[in-house]
């Protein structure tokens, strides 16, 4: 007959998957302060909530937003994953509405931050009929997004010369 595995062997396998399971949870953690770090470091970062507004609505996601010449890089706190989850292109992009977070959203949100509605202009320069993503943020963090919205860098045109 097959070999049995007596009492003190589970309890070997057991202490040893639970201490690997710790190591690579701990693993995990330190990687998450590791990569919130190296988005904060050079500046340009802001932390905020982001959903898109399209459809049902979809929880809030807390994230960092890293401001780019040309978009604002939106990244998720709890993820490993190196690359943003959002890109929110620059050009065209247009604050539509400003508001509190509602009674429902205080369960997600807390009552200082700041929503604001975007979206994008059409290929006419109309604004948009309803907005794409909100984003919550504090009221600081608004004025350095409404900042960067407004102000383009040296040496950058807002529109091209074939678009007039």
């Amino acid at each position: 007959m097959g070999e049995q595995l007596n009492i003190g062997t589970w309890f070997d396998i057991a202490e040893w998957s639970f201490f690997s399971l710790l190591a690579l949870a701990l693993l995990a953690l330190v990687a998450i302060i590791v990569r919130r770090y190296a988005l904060e470091r050079g500046g340009g970062a802001v932390e905020c909530y982001l959903r898109p507004v399209h459809g049902q609505r979809r929880p809030w996601r807390i994230g960092c937003g890293r401001y780019g010449t040309d978009e604002l890089r939106w990244y998720r706190i709890f993820s490993l994953w190196p690359r943003p989850a959002v890109e929110l292109p620059r050009r065209g992009l247009v604050v539509l509405g400003r508001r509190t977070p509602e009674r429902e959203e205080l369960r997600e949100l807390t009552d200082d931050l700041v929503i604001v509605e975007v979206g994008w202009t059409a290929s006419d320069g109309s604004d948009p009929k309803e907005p794409v993503y909100e984003l919550a943020m504090s009221d600081a963090a608004l004025t350095g997004f409404l900042s960067w919205l407004e102000s383009l860098p040296p040496g950058v045109l807002w529109r091209d010369s074939d678009d007039e």
